[in-house]
């Protein structure tokens, strides 16, 4: 039986059916090493670099090719002013707003000493007594110092609104308290001892001397109010006092009783720790260095105390300090200010402000470094963890935004993969989803989409972002993201510049390829902005990668409707676009500076078509479908008439490997076939070019085209036989292989067989098997196959094999035996699969041919068996 090379068989069990090879009778051996991929297939799949994307020049809201008209975009550039921000959305979270009160302040004297003035409390006498707190005279306190202990101007009347919490509920009858008046309540009189005393703060006490008094005696004023309330709290306990009508009764208890003891711990922390900070931050001509110093203090002190957030009763006087510093325009202080101020929990506006703030010192690369060495990040991902993304969507666009900055840097990358960033930006997201088209909300969502996007595209740059992109479904939200704002193209350029990178993944592609739905979308996507490049590259580049190595997604890819359509009118466009740049640069001379860089633009998209193409040639009936397609065929065709591997080297050999794909399917109306004598024309070219992979794919073309006899006359005719017997001194083992198949296929007619002899073809089959033969045993039984044709009409041994007939009969020897043969310091499955393929590619035929030369042989020398 003659061994007709024909089309090279595929390892792939999906073409198996159509293998017209010289098979095997032994059984398949099924182990592990089957999975092992051969690159030798003649259906190859084509690989090819990602798409490269260029770095920003600048850092901005919404980058340079943004769609987006300026006028419905909020500005990357805006200036931000103390006046950016309002106090009164600063209050505490427990101020109740209370009614003026209709009556004028009645000055009460003391019933034994009317002459007396207005006299402060003593301290007490026992150091044990400071402990014992009244909340009664601290409040009195804080409400008569709130906002006064800096200038008066940064008070606002909104400091009068706060609950007023009391441990004894009669006391509430004797509080009366403004902001710069503690007004004196005239009450019938109950004597209870005569200590005992009504409370009374004369209002004409003037703002500078309670600012004096506060700032020199805060701390030993505070414990003589304490003292002093004991005393009036034991007279509470003894006597029945009138309750002032207008006052809400608290019932008190352990939780009353608590509360009071914070608050006034409260106090004292704020006057003996935070205020002297808030006075070195007055001091606006000071150096920027202290003021950070005093912002780093400021922000461990509140958080010492735990008065980070919203619940601190005097945060509207702190917020305005922080806020007027802002004018300073430093971004080392900014960033100080911004992160005490997100702690602070504001909203609103000041919550906008603030995140306008944080993006501004963001969008300067230069502050990275002392970005890394604070906790800004925390705040910020804090902010997207919590705020309502209708009511703060505005905000939550520059906070994204800013953390889209951070992401430029590797280290802040890093830091936002450790703390999270991955799951919450796809909550995010998920929320998004959520708002649709007819949302009044669903344009603005979009500009925040454009941030987090491009945020996970740096992001997906990591392993372990990837692992959690993964992990928690980000292939389904970006799918439904994409079909939401299709209309959006910077939202699906960035969500398919992710697709992009993490295709590129064996787990993440096998997780995109069973989203059935991305490819109608991706489909949607090249016919809806067909002539955006920078768009179609990469999605095609996805497609290439979805195909590569799934046979399953090459069929579902194929099935939608219009896929192969869209793949054809994609290729015509950037081929005219090709042309027309090609024919431009001859048109000016064709040299110098105006060279044209390969690939260009359209060419690189050319390529990753054509990977597509090849890729779903591998499957069975797509490939025979796309064989028998004129149209893609003739586009392939044309690749090779107008390119020069020599200027287009990937586009070319890409070409080439497809048409191979393609020539390996015997089908009717095969437009291969049909144009078969006009590829072997436009291959010789390539085929006597300097470039060897371009030599190599034209062979192999040349190998499944070499089944038809035409083609087989058009060899002989143009004397390429001799090339191929050329090729076996070639010293590669693929060069080999593809050269040998020509030239078994040449063999299977007799009147060619004879041209072996010619330029030395046995002894150069030989030299190969000997060279090759231990470490491919596949190019042994193709070696093998042809001597086994070119011998079918043997008589004699030596007439055939003339003087390399002993040296054939030694190596087919000692290939044969097994022990010598197979190497088996080879891990367990590369020898399982050695030793299949030895078994089912070499051991048949070259027992065949060894018994034959030995029959024709009339001496056989002895033969010493070395191994290998």
């Amino acid at each position: 039986a003659l061994l007709c090379r024909g089309m090279q068989a595929s390892k792939n069990k999906n073409t198996d059916k159509a293998e017209p090879f010289y098979r095997l009778s032994v059984p398949k051996q099924k182990t592990s090493s089957e999975i092992i991929n051969e690159a030798r297939n003649v259906l190859r799949t084509l690989r090819t670099r990602r798409p490269f994307t260029p770095t920003e020049d600048q850092r901005k809201l919404f980058g340079s090719g943004s769609t987006r008209a300026p006028q419905n975009r909020p500005p990357s550039v805006f200036s931000l002013h103390a006046s950016s921000f309002d106090l009164a959305e600063s209050r505490p979270v427990s101020g109740v707003r209370l009614s003026p009160l209709d009556h004028k302040p009645v000055l009460v004297t003391f019933a034994k000493d009317e002459d007396s003035s207005i006299c402060l409390p003593k301290p007490p006498a026992d150091a044990a007594e400071v402990r014992k707190v009244s909340s009664a005279r601290a409040r009195l306190f804080r409400r008569n110092s709130q906002g006064n202990f800096l200038s008066a101007k940064m008070v606002s009347s909104d400091q009068n609104e706060e609950k007023l919490d009391s441990e004894e509920p009669a006391m509430m009858s004797n509080l009366c308290r403004s902001n710069d008046n503690c007004l004196a309540e005239q009450r019938s009189y109950t004597p209870f001892n005569d200590e005992n005393r009504q409370l009374i703060c004369n209002e004409r006490i003037s703002s500078s001397e309670r600012e004096d008094f506060l700032k020199g005696t805060a701390g030993k004023f505070l414990f003589q109010l304490r003292g002093e309330s004991d005393q009036i709290k034991k007279a509470g306990r003894s006597s029945s006092w009138p309750r002032s009508t207008g006052w809400k009764r608290r019932v008190t208890g352990l939780e009353d009783e608590t509360r009071m003891n914070e608050s006034e711990e409260e106090e004292i922390f704020w006057h003996i720790k935070i205020l002297p900070i808030l006075h070195e931050l007055e001091k606006v001509e000071d150096n920027i260095e202290n003021l950070c110093l005093a912002c780093t203090k400021l922000y461990q002190a509140l958080n010492e105390g735990n008065m980070l957030g919203k619940r601190f009763k005097r945060r509207s006087v702190l917020l305005k300090t922080l806020y007027k510093l802002v004018d300073i325009d430093s971004d080392p202080l900014c960033l100080k200010l911004a992160k005490i101020i997100l702690a602070m929990k504001v909203d609103g506006k000041n919550l906008l402000s603030v995140c306008k703030l944080a993006f501004k010192i963001c969008r300067n690369e230069k502050n990275d470094y002392i970005i890394q060495n604070d906790r800004l990040l925390d705040c910020l991902l804090e902010v997207l963890r919590t705020e309502d993304l209708q009511k703060s969507n505005e905000a939550l666009l520059y906070c994204m935004g800013a953390i889209k900055f951070m992401s430029g840097n590797a280290v802040l990358l890093n830091e936002m993969v450790n703390k999270g960033a991955v799951e919450m930006l796809l909550q995010l997201m998920k929320q998004i989803n959520n708002i649709k088209e007819n949302d009044i909300y669903f344009s603005n969502l979009g500009h925040l989409l454009v941030q987090l996007t491009a945020t996970l595209r740096n992001l997906a740059d990591l392993p372990p972002a990837r692992r959690q992109l993964i992990c928690n479904g980000a292939v389904s939200e970006l799918c439904v993201a994409l079909e939401q704002h299709m209309n959006a193209k910077d939202v699906c350029t960035y969500i398919v510049r992710i697709f992009s990178k993490l295709s590129s993944y064996n787990d993440f592609c096998a997780a995109l390829a069973d989203c059935s739905r991305c490819y109608i979308l991706f489909l949607a996507l090249l016919n809806k902005h067909q002539k955006q490049q920078d768009l179609v590259i990469r999605i095609i580049f996805i497609l290439g990668n979805l195909t590569a190595k799934n046979n399953q997604a090459r069929e579902q890819f194929f099935k939608e409707k219009g896929s192969v359509n869209t793949l054809i009118s994609l290729f015509q466009t950037y081929r005219e676009l090709d042309l027309n740049a090609q024919k431009w640069y001859h048109e000016r001379g064709g040299e110098g500076k105006n060279r044209p860089k390969h690939p260009s633009e359209a060419e690189d998209v050319l390529i990753k078509l054509i990977r597509v193409l090849a890729n779903l040639s591998v499957h069975p009936s797509v490939g025979a479908a796309l064989a028998a397609a004129h149209h893609v065929v003739e586009l392939l065709v044309t690749v090779l008439e107008y390119k020069s591997v020599d200027d287009s080297e990937e586009l070319v050999i890409s070409a080439a490997t497809a048409i191979n794909n393609l020539s390996y399917y015997k089908v009717k109306s095969s437009a291969v076939q049909d144009k078969k004598l006009h590829i072997a024309e436009i291959l010789l070219k390539l085929l006597m070019s300097n470039n060897m992979d371009g030599v190599v794919e034209a062979v192999r073309v040349f190998g499944n085209l070499s089944q038809y006899h035409e083609i087989c006359d058009f060899i002989i005719q143009k004397k390429i036989y001799k090339f191929m017997i050329a090729l076996l001194d070639a010293k590669n083992q693929d060069v080999c292989f593809s050269a040998c198949g020509v030239l078994l296929n040449l063999t299977v007619d007799k009147n060619k067989r004879a041209l072996l002899m010619e330029e030395g073809g046995i002894g150069k089959l030989v030299d190969c098997l000997r060279d090759f033969g231990p470490a491919d045993w596949q190019l042994a039984g193709l070696i093998c196959k042809t001597l086994w044709n070119y011998s079918e009409n043997i008589t004699s041994a030596a007439s055939y094999f003339g003087e390399d007939t002993d040296t054939l009969l030694v190596l087919l020897t000692s290939l044969l035996d097994e022990e010598l043969a197979l190497d088996y310091s080879l891990d367990r499955d590369l020898r399982d699969y050695n030793k299949l393929y030895w078994e089912r590619e070499f051991k048949p035929v070259a027992e065949k041919l060894l018994d034959r030369i030995q029959s024709h042989h009339s001496f056989l020398p002895t033969v010493t068996i070395t191994p290998f």
